[in-house]
């Protein structure tokens, strides 16, 4: 299982389903690989070199399907967008419509077509706005450098609050952008040719994230024995908040892990109007609740 970012309760689902022994009693063997900024999670399940990982959001899956690499998500974290986009508080910037004639910043990884995607369904102008590519540090946002900044709200929008930071915050769901995130992916051929492996994994990781949602400090503690230089503080608000997103949406009803295949179909129609496609892929095969739809309620239902 290879992670999209280093050790952290992002992941606490996939860290407490090994500690508890939840992949064991499926019949794994798993080891959890970190991620990091220079990893392309889905060029490693695609050739075969991790199993499973988690992936990016819905828009890094049809971009890798765009590369020809043959994963598939059979499960999404996130149920809504973790992205938003921040302002200071004592700024005249209160609304989306406020970003026309400002310095935006996002991260170009894929974070940008969410904001090219609000400043459209707000009638703003994007040339009208200065968009810069944002670094993993919010300290230029804190000193003045941007007059918007992007922030996850399970990660760097804690940052701002530990460092008192006043801000205004515009979820990018509240504008319209309806992406998922967080994927849980595996390839082609494991799900042609091992099914049941593919079937058994998914069940014992929202078996773990249920289990880490209703047991927050244990499972912050798992996280924090596998990590190395983490803040118990932070990773426990960080944890709280991202339970908060797998909830969200239909999370509260058709259950944790559940994938959008329409929110995907409009993402791969944005993409396209952005021309961050070249063409469009077929979500079908990119996408997939088969897996999900057999997972035990109890494993799945908050």
């Amino acid at each position: 299982m290879r992670l999209r970012w280093v050790t952290q309760t992002q992941f606490a689902g996939v860290y407490v389903a090994l500690e508890k022994g939840f992949y064991k009693q499926a019949g794994l063997d798993v080891k959890i690989n970190p991620g990091g900024p220079n990893i392309s999670t889905e060029t490693l399940v695609g050739s075969g070199a991790d199993t499973f990982a988690v992936s990016g959001a819905t828009d890094a899956i049809l971009f890798a399907r765009e590369k020809k690499l043959p994963i598939v998500a059979i499960g999404m974290t996130l149920q809504t967008t973790p992205y938003a986009f921040v302002s200071h508080q004592a700024s005249s910037i209160k609304s989306v419509k406020d970003f026309s004639g400002k310095t935006v910043s996002a991260w170009f990884t894929g974070s940008q077509y969410q904001l090219f995607t609000a400043l459209g369904n707000e009638g703003v102008d994007q040339k009208s706005v200065s968009i810069v590519s944002q670094p993993f540090s919010m300290q230029p946002f804190i000193d003045g450098k941007y007059d918007v900044s992007t922030v996850t709200m399970y990660n760097e929008l804690l940052v701002l609050k530990d460092k008192n930071v006043a801000v205004n915050i515009f979820r990018a769901d509240a504008y319209g952008v309806r992406v998922q995130d967080n994927a849980i992916i595996t390839s082609e051929k494991m799900i042609k040719d091992k099914p049941e492996v593919v079937q058994a994994f998914l069940n014992a990781t929202l078996r773990g994230w249920k289990y880490a949602i209703q047991n927050q400090p244990e499972a912050v503690d798992i996280v924090m024995k596998n990590g190395s230089g983490l803040n118990k503080t932070h990773q426990t608000n960080m944890l709280a908040a991202y339970a908060q997103l797998m909830q969200a949406a239909q999370g509260k009803t058709r259950g944790l892990g559940w994938v959008d295949l329409e929110a995907a179909t409009i993402t791969n129609a944005n993409l396209l109007k952005y021309q961050a496609l070249k063409s469009s892929i077929d979500v079908g095969p990119a996408f997939t609740n088969q897996f999900w739809d057999k997972v035990p309620a109890e494993y799945k239902l908050p």
